[in-house]
């Protein structure tokens, strides 16, 4: 892409971003009519500007997706293009609940700062507009052209998102004691258990991207070995969605089962996806090997020294693990061509 193309590009964006903003100003006016309202609690702001603003940057994201990539499944083979679209369906509920959340958490935030604000429908309005503008502005980007790091990078911190606003509205201020699990009980479980289960599909997700790219790196010859990638990954996806789906206070023992098993099948498709790329790189095997003893002393502190809760140890864990993806990622993307591959097989499997 040439600087003309490129200020061209950014010209496109910055109207996005204006028509996103007018977007939700008109629908937080209309919406938010009524007697002043504060930013967060029963009756504010934050609910309805949430929805507002999701619904705009899913819309943002599927407009930019088929302004700049229309076409680009044309010359695929069916299983292909059906791949490519149901990532695509994925990623716009995953933009819109990202921005959702982010929505809901700057609410607590300012609410716990701006005591007694209350915005009328105008100022509400305006603040609806504000988040719409920065919600659907990310989403229209990634539209242009996600990458599987850009992915990582969001899965990181869409969990550290919901994750922080379920712990902000817990029952319990005294969960962390136990394990992250308590997030999930009581009316406000919706916060960490909806996290789960979006964060499941972005798992997914992104191990349908991993295979995309591996295909590019690897061509037809790999695509058993491909597709076993990612299957890994939709069924650790699969597994962490349960977590959320049932919480122990539902059943105990189908969430822990689905919480052990997510941990396994991530490390199965980590294991595998490694295993993919050719020439074993230094800085994914030493990422591997260190992260590895961490999480081995992390254990031992855990049990038997007892120098924190489970809570501490799962935190831990799933740190190392966002870590490891994140260089497994960007290793990727340096080995990975940025054009699209074309499979010259009909079927997944078979050619």
């Amino acid at each position: 892409m040439d600087t003309a193309e490129r200020l061209r590009a950014e010209t496109r964006t910055v109207w996005a971003t204006a028509l996103c903003f007018a977007a939700g100003a008109i629908a937080g006016f209309i919406v938010l009519q009524g007697p002043p309202r504060p930013l967060t609690g029963p009756g504010s702001l934050s609910q309805p500007v949430a929805a507002i603003a999701a619904v705009i940057a899913a819309a943002a994201f599927v407009t930019s997706t088929l302004q700049h990539r229309r076409g680009e499944t044309a010359p695929m083979p069916p299983w292909q293009s059906a791949v490519s679209h149901v990532s695509a369906v994925a990623l716009t509920i995953v933009f819109a609940a990202v921005t959702a959340l982010g929505v809901l958490l700057a609410g607590l935030v300012f609410g716990a700062g701006l005591h007694d604000f209350t915005a009328p429908s105008l100022g509400g309005g305006l603040i609806a507009g504000a988040a719409a503008a920065l919600g659907g502005r990310f989403a229209y980007t990634a539209g242009i052209g996600i990458r599987t790091r850009d992915l990582s990078a969001l899965l990181f911190g869409f969990l550290a998102i919901g994750t922080l606003f379920a712990m902000a509205t817990a029952a319990d201020p005294l969960w962390w004691q136990q394990n992250f699990s308590q997030l999930g009980l009581g009316t406000g479980g919706w916060a960490f258990n909806g996290t789960l289960v979006v964060a499941g599909l972005l798992f997914a997700t992104v191990g349908s991207y991993i295979g995309r790219d591996l295909h590019r790196l690897r061509g037809d010859a790999a695509l058993r070995g491909i597709a076993v990638v990612v299957a890994l990954w939709a069924a650790t996806g699969l597994a962490l969605a349960v977590v959320g789906l049932v919480p122990i206070e539902l059943s105990r023992v189908v969430h822990w089962i689905a919480a052990v098993g997510t941990l396994l099948l991530f490390a199965a498709a980590a294991a595998t996806s490694a295993a993919a790329l050719p020439g074993r790189p230094r800085a994914l095997a030493i990422a591997t090997i260190g992260l590895g003893v961490l999480l081995v002393a992390a254990v031992v502190l855990h049990w038997p020294v007892r120098l924190y809760s489970s809570t501490g140890l799962e935190a831990i864990a799933v740190g190392l693990g966002l870590v490891w993806m994140t260089t497994f990622v960007r290793v990727l993307a340096v080995l990975v061509p940025d054009l699209p591959r074309v499979s010259a097989r009909a079927t997944l499997l078979r050619g």
